[in-house]
């Protein structure tokens, strides 16, 4: 049974924007809507940067297999001295969104942190379906790492950062990281992860039918990256996190997630296994907030806490990197 937007499981701020984004935001997505998603969801590098005083200098660099894809490098211009470095995995279900969709934070960065930053524009899925996402964000993770020096960051620094899809994508890929003794991160900032293929969790059933992503949006964009595999026990926690037995050895973790969103019990979940593997995992549940209500409404009360303790977590884990104090 579907809930009422308006229903009382919704922030107040929040609960009002939902009706009005019916057909803008993909809930009960079929793969047959996919490309209108797609439009909706693309973004441009003149919309990222607008006036900012950073550069956005493009890199082709070999993907899965050797295809070539493409990096973006965002830095300000001024920027001289090595220090912080931020790795993004742009959101949108793995089906959908380009390398400057959710990369706002990376301009903010740079001017406030003067951090370099790289985003990745990852091949989509069903047409390049796993594990070529998730190698291909791993191949962006280890150019950027071979290049530090050219790039001018300290390779001790570096964060690795993605939201949604782009947040199990930055989740499988410090998996891989931690398993191939691949660059060595100082944190991973995982905002609202897509990390369960199975969709089974209480939140995945309560949120179908309600609010900007839901379970049955989830399930297309599942079965397009997976295909028959999607659910059955035949699936790779690099490509599905959740599936990992073993999180032990992962960076210093963040996990914020909606209360009332698709995604709360798996994120949840994901914190907890790494707390009881003996990991260091900060974790917020923003209650009443839906799937990237942070990006939707970025002046409501919760949306501006949410971001103030991203923001202070990631100063922080700077502030570790430049003293030299790494993580597990």
């Amino acid at each position: 049974m579907t809930r009422s937007p308006l229903s009382p499981d919704f922030d107040p701020q929040l609960a009002p924007l939902l009706p009005p984004l019916e057909g803008y935001v993909p809930v009960q997505m079929t793969l047959e809507q996919l490309a209108h998603f797609r439009q909706l969801s693309h973004v441009t590098r003149e919309t990222l940067i607008g006036d900012a005083e950073v550069s956005c200098v493009d890199h082709t660099i070999r993907g899965y297999q050797g295809a070539d894809i493409e990096v973006s490098v965002i830095a300000r211009k001024d920027h001289a001295v090595p220090g912080p470095a931020v790795y993004l995995i742009h959101g949108g279900g793995m089906v959908m969104g380009t390398r400057f969709a959710g990369a706002r934070p990376l301009v903010d960065w740079a001017l406030r942190h003067d951090a370099v930053c790289v985003t990745v524009e990852y091949r989509l899925a069903p047409e390049h379906p796993a594990p070529t996402l998730v190698e291909d964000c791993y191949a962006g993770l280890t150019w950027m790492a071979a290049h530090a020096e050219m790039l001018r960051f300290n390779p001790d620094q570096l964060v690795i950062f993605g939201g949604s899809g782009g947040g199990g994508l930055a989740a499988g890929t410090t998996l891989l990281a931690r398993d191939r003794q691949g660059p060595r991160l100082l944190g991973q900032l995982l905002q609202c992860p897509m990390l369960d293929d199975r969709n089974e969790t209480g939140s995945a059933h309560r949120y179908d039918g309600v609010g900007v992503w839901d379970r049955t949006s989830n399930l297309t964009a599942w079965r397009a990256v997976l295909g028959d595999r999607c659910g059955g026990p035949d699936v790779s926690p690099y490509s599905a996190p959740a599936r990992a037995s073993d999180l032990s050895r992962l960076p210093p973790t963040f996990i914020d997630v909606g209360g009332a969103e698709t995604f709360r019990d798996e994120a949840v979940a994901y914190a907890r296994g790494i707390l009881a593997a003996g990991g260091e995992c900060e974790l917020h549940v923003w209650g009443g907030a839906f799937h990237g209500f942070y990006d939707i409404a970025p002046q409501s009360e919760l949306a501006r806490a949410c971001i103030a303790a991203r923001d202070s977590w990631l100063a922080r884990m700077f502030a570790r990197g430049a003293m030299g104090s790494r993580g597990p």
